[in-house]
């Protein structure tokens, strides 16, 4: 019986963290796309030419984006509507297996760390618990869904003319030119990224839960039981926060996984300089050159939409997970 209703609640978990992940991953595309766009980009954007005013004038004749409102013009522009959700059949299959990984993963442990496999028995557990399990949970989904994670940067990143049309020729691109160990490019920075990203996304989550629950009980409810439901906007605001909290943490490493993703791969010269192929001999000699070319601002390119993004991503995200995995408990239970 027992057996029965572990298989049950990771079922639930599985399909709640997949919908969940589908949904936040397609409202976001387009900040998605932006974001892509500039951490590819080698040249400066204008935002980071005026801290560094040696390259502003390169940065006026050879950046091909020069700003978020700029980008989202040009892209409707040259690519249509459409250019806002470029990759994001990839970025389907890579995150719902994702999410689903992510959130089992993320269960099983609170269930082996609570005793309990209830997820109101969860939010009793410590903080640090908290942010390990989210780490492990994130370590597991992103090598498990990777790439297709790297297929979804490759496409995002290009523009028009497309250099390859469709996830097949990017995928068959990839094994000639690097292998099939080219699949897994940019993993190390990637997993490095991630453990703190989720320990920081799960771990704040569960903290500003337990704040609004106990603000509930000192200011709205007198009933214990109605005060630990949170409601719909208030989960909102617990993944906003938790969402952006780990993208301001965690963004440096982002920028150096994409350039390792589309390092040596074809690059249509309209939007600047390729990086080539073994240009960066690890993470960290990836860091310091990014430091030494392009500054300290380079390690946060595509900031301002990745914040924007990772806000109402990780909100849509868990207010998703938090409802489907209800409906799914009440149909099935």
């Amino acid at each position: 019986m027992e057996e029965s209703s572990q298989l049950k609640r990771a079922m639930i978990d599985s399909w709640a963290g997949a919908i969940a992940g589908g949904i936040s991953r397609t409202v976001t595309s387009p900040l998605d796309v932006i974001k892509i766009r500039f951490q590819v980009q080698l040249e400066p954007t204008s935002t980071w030419a005026v801290l560094r005013k040696d390259l502003a004038a390169a940065a006026a004749a050879s950046s091909k984006y020069t700003g978020m409102f700029q980008a989202t013009k040009d892209i409707l522009r040259e690519e249509g509507v459409q250019g806002f959700w470029r990759g994001n059949v990839p970025a389907l299959l890579m995150v719902m297996p994702y999410t689903a990984i992510q959130f089992t993963v993320l269960h099983k442990f609170k269930t082996f760390a609570s005793g309990s496999s209830k997820t109101e028995n969860h939010v009793n557990l410590s903080p640090y618990l908290s942010y390990i399990s989210g780490a492990l949970a994130g370590c597991a989904a992103t090598v498990g869904s990777y790439p297709f994670d790297l297929l979804r940067t490759i496409l995002a990143s290009q523009g028009e003319p497309k250099v390859y049309p469709n996830m097949r020729s990017a995928l068959l691109d990839i094994i000639h030119t690097r292998g099939f160990q080219g699949l897994y490019s940019g993993l190390s920075p990637t997993l490095v990224e991630i453990i703190p990203y989720a320990g920081l996304q799960f771990g704040t989550y569960d903290t500003f839960k337990r704040w609004l629950m106990d603000w509930n009980r000192r200011y709205s409810y007198s009933n214990t039981a109605t005060a630990d439901n949170l409601s719909s906007f208030q989960l909102f605001l617990c993944g906003l926060a938790a969402g952006t909290c780990a993208k301001l943490v965690c963004h440096p490493l982002d920028v150096v996984k994409k350039r390792f993703q589309i390092e040596g791969l074809q690059r249509h010269p309209r939007y600047g300089a390729r990086v080539e192929h073994r240009a960066y001999r690890n993470m960290f000699d990836a860091m310091q050159r990014i430091m030494r070319l392009e500054g300290w601002a380079g390690l946060y390119k595509g900031i301002i939409p990745s914040t924007v993004k990772a806000a109402p991503a990780g909100a849509v995200t868990f207010v998703a997970y938090e409802l489907t995995s209800d409906w799914l408990e009440s149909t099935f239970s």
